[in-house]
């Protein structure tokens, strides 16, 4: 029995340290192997430039409210479809009909949601122009 408690204990520290060095091994990496100027960042005029290009416009640039409902719409179905699939293994013994009509009843409370959010006009892409 002690030997077996001990194992488990190996096991935990195993996955901790496990968890824990891809948590901060990429932070330890990009620590080691970053160059230490600040090259490439502003270029000699004093300008910013991102990804080798010249900004357009003040720092503060306003973004369309478009992204934004993108991003919300993604992590709700997200969200949702993720619980469908500890769903779908509990339902999965049940026998009858109530476990489909309740996953039918949540997917269609779902497209609700698109259906709302598409009256509202989230899906519609209207570029900005940027006036300098």
């Amino acid at each position: 029995m002690e030997q077996q408690a001990i194992t488990d204990l190996l096991y935990i520290a195993a996955f901790t340290l496990g968890g824990l060095g891809f948590g901060f091994g990429p932070l330890l990496i990009v620590y080691f192997f970053a160059p230490r100027r600040n090259r490439n960042i502003i270029n000699k005029t004093g300008i910013p430039i991102e990804c080798g290009m010249y900004t357009i416009g003040p720092a503060w640039i306003r973004y369309g409210i478009v992204y934004y409902l993108y991003a919300l719409m993604f992590l709700a179905f997200d969200v949702d479809v993720l619980f469908l699939f500890p769903v779908a293994m509990a339902y999965n013994d049940v026998q009858g009909l109530r476990p489909f009509i309740e996953i039918v009843l949540f997917v269609g409370i779902l497209s609700l949601a698109v259906v709302y959010a598409w009256k509202k006009g989230v899906f519609k892409w209207e570029p900005k122009v940027y006036q300098g």
